[in-house]
């Protein structure tokens, strides 16, 4: 299977946290993703298995402003596959269950205190390094 985002979500840690990227810390080697995905009946798309694969271990971009499940946390809900949540728990972000073979799906948000859902417009990758470059900006004050 081919490393579409690996390299980019790989560099999210030079760039954002100053330091070399090291599977060991950064990244969840990938017997051990595979063990913690095979309790699940489902499979996860491409792009996620690729930012767990890059970035699983490092705290501080698993739990930069919101927070991403642990591969193991991963569970379906609503017909979608929650992965993310922000700290107070009003929102939940997703991938809708029939789009788990898409390679980098459409991300959708649901309201808690509602239950309804919406498109985030973009792609998981897309979400993913839209929202850490929005975490990490630089005040320009």
């Amino acid at each position: 299977m081919s490393e579409i985002f690996l390299d980019r979500f790989r560099a999210l840690v030079p760039k954002y946290l100053e330091d070399d990227w090291r599977e060991e810390e950064d990244g969840i080697p990938a017997d051990v993703l595979n063990e913690m995905l095979d309790a699940h009946d489902f499979t996860i798309p491409l792009v996620l298995r690729e930012f767990y694969l890059a970035l699983g271990n490092s705290e501080d971009l698993m739990e930069a402003f919101h927070f991403f499940w642990d591969p193991d946390e991963l569970e379906i809900e609503d017909g979608y596959l929650l992965f993310l949540e922000d700290e107070d728990e009003k929102f939940v972000w997703g991938i809708r269950e029939d789009q788990l073979d898409v390679p980098d799906p459409i991300v959708w948000r649901r309201n808690n205190a509602r239950g309804d859902w919406q498109s985030e417009e973009g792609t998981f990758s897309e979400y993913v390094f839209d929202m850490f470059e929005w975490v990490f900006e630089e005040d320009p004050n």
